[in-house]
């Protein structure tokens, strides 16, 4: 059998949704014994393609082959017994299950489960990939990285020779990261074809045998893994990138900012944010970094008023906002990009001008007493749709129109086009192209040097590192301790996983710069959360 019929195959895959076309005859091929990423940008139908071939999507057209020959799965059983095995970015897993449990979901005998069969195999697979996983523990019991390795134990227990790894390290620290790339290692050694989608630059680098790139739904290059990340980014967007942050060293001012004791809970009633604190000045950026599920979310809702906190205090510029809620914070001074923008950061069916004034559509200029002046809400949008590069046909369009992106500069562009005291930016380039990033950093860094207090949020160690003038680090609600940008990832990583800041250094071997600190005077304690 020919090299090209040893293997996975997609041959002309066409997918659509409704008239949105997500893969446009894709033809990709995985062989045995390598690790072939699939990189491109959220929205580039990275997804969409794993999807079809592990019989979650039905393709409108074209084939899947294993070996040279032809597969239709109906529905990912067919494509697990056909040897596909697929580790999803939000783990499939049951929580109040053991892992042996988790292990024998869908493959039982009858009403009966083998537990002493499904512990064995458990221990057998733990020892054989070198991923050491307790088969008794309950999985909600378990941290993030061992969650996964039990995903991929899942997908391992059913003899999968092709294995997709959907952005697998969207929720590991960087140390979980490297172990990951370990285990795809010896899995790739043992002649396992491995897909890894991902649009992290330096993952692609660092473990890549082959590199596809994906652009709006289509195959748009194909690069080896010496391929500089400029080079890779450029093939993504299709234009060269500065993946550089240019900026000058902060120069803070007064504290715009004071945040004491605060204390919020989740819709549940757990406590997500336990007795964080600290102060931000003008002129400079605090970064809020950790693994998503940490309570920075809900720490950025509480600044913004969307959550009022069980105890604590928000001043902003002196004036208690603690239970102002959004409007009022608004006024005072507070600018807010969303996480998730789609829900909270627009109307998706308002024009680009119409969104551009949602919180001021009420005020001068763009009112006269009860009746909206469409002309100045028009002149602004224009303004706006120029200085911020909104790509768009007019500031008529909807929002639902436009890409990712754009629908992110134009909710910046919103907050940024009044003066403001603070910007609260939680996660403002998840799901962005790198062009759009590069934008959307530079006007953040631009509002820090107006003397503006910033605080990102951001899951992103790189982002981190290019934006921050010091790193707070948040970890099962609390703040492990607030760090200069400059120091090391492994540090960072340690920190990110509970560890306080002198022991994170101990471990991880280097000093750290000038300049970084277990805890500044307005954080809390670095103890080492359970």
């Amino acid at each position: 059998m020919s090299e090209q019929q040893s293997g996975l195959e997609l041959r002309g895959i066409t997918k659509r949704f409704g008239t949105f076309v997500a893969n446009d005859h894709v033809d990709l091929d995985v062989r045995p014994g390598e690790i072939h990423c699939l990189l491109g940008e959220n929205g580039a139908g990275k997804s969409t393609l794993m999807n079809v071939l592990y019989g979650i999507y039905q393709p409108d057209g074209g084939e899947i082959l294993i070996d040279g020959h032809p597969q239709h799965f109906a529905n990912p059983k067919q494509a697990m017994a056909a040897g596909i095995g697929m580790v999803h970015q939000h783990f499939m897993l049951v929580d109040v299950f053991t892992v042996a449990e988790n292990l024998m979901l869908g493959r039982e005998g009858g009403f009966v489960l083998d537990r002493a069969r499904a512990t064995a195999k458990v221990r057998e697979l733990s020892e054989r990939y070198g991923m050491p996983v307790e088969p008794d523990a309950l999985v909600e019991d378990l941290p993030v990285g061992v969650q996964q390795r039990v995903e991929i134990l899942k997908a391992l227990a059913n003899d999968a020779r092709f294995l997709v790894f959907d952005e697998p390290t969207a929720v590991l620290t960087p140390q979980e990261i490297d172990d990951l790339i370990a285990v795809m290692r010896s899995l790739r050694a043992e002649g396992k074809g491995i897909v890894f989608i991902t649009h992290k630059l330096r993952e692609v680098r660092a473990i890549a045998d082959r590199i596809t790139v994906m652009r709006r739904g289509r195959i748009v290059g194909h690069a080896e893994p010496g391929t500089s990340e400029a080079e890779l980014a450029e093939l993504m967007v299709g234009r060269a990138v500065d993946l550089r942050v240019d900026k000058e060293p902060a120069r803070p001012g007064e504290v715009r900012l004071r945040v004491r004791d605060l204390r919020v809970a989740n819709s549940a009633g757990g406590v997500v944010v336990d007795g964080v604190g600290f102060d931000v000045r003008g002129g400079e950026i605090l970064c809020i970094a950790g693994v998503q599920g940490n309570g920075q979310s809900e720490l950025a809702d509480a600044l913004i008023g969307n959550i009022t906190p069980l105890s604590g205090t928000v001043e902003l510029d002196g004036v208690d906002i603690t239970r102002a809620g959004p409007a009022r914070s608004i006024a005072a001074g507070m600018g807010f990009v969303p996480e998730d923008r789609e829900d909270d950061g627009f109307v998706a069916s308002f024009s680009i001008a119409e969104n551009l004034v949602l919180n001021r559509f009420d005020q001068p200029p763009f009112a006269r007493g009860l009746a909206l002046d469409l002309g100045a809400i028009a002149d602004n949008a224009e303004r706006l749709r120029q200085e911020f590069d909104i790509r768009s046909q007019g500031v008529s369009d909807t929002l639902a129109s436009l890409s990712g992106g754009n629908k992110q500069k134009v909710v910046l562009a919103r907050e940024l086009s009044r003066e403001l005291s603070l910007l609260v930016a939680s996660q403002p380039t998840r799901g962005v192209d790198v062009g759009a990033i590069e934008f959307l950093h530079k006007r953040i860094v631009d509002e820090r040097d107006k003397g503006t207090a910033v605080v990102l949020v951001s899951t992103e160690l790189d982002e981190v590192e290019a934006l921050a003038d010091r790193v707070a680090v948040m970890y099962r609600g609390r703040v492990v301790g607030t760090v200069d940008p400059r120091t090391p990832r492994d540090v960072l990583g340690l920190m990110m996983a509970g560890v306080p800041y002198e022991e994170a250094v101990a471990a991880a071997g280097p000093s750290a710069p000038p300049g970084s600190t277990a805890d500044s005077p307005t954080t809390t304690s670095g103890r080492r959360t359970p």
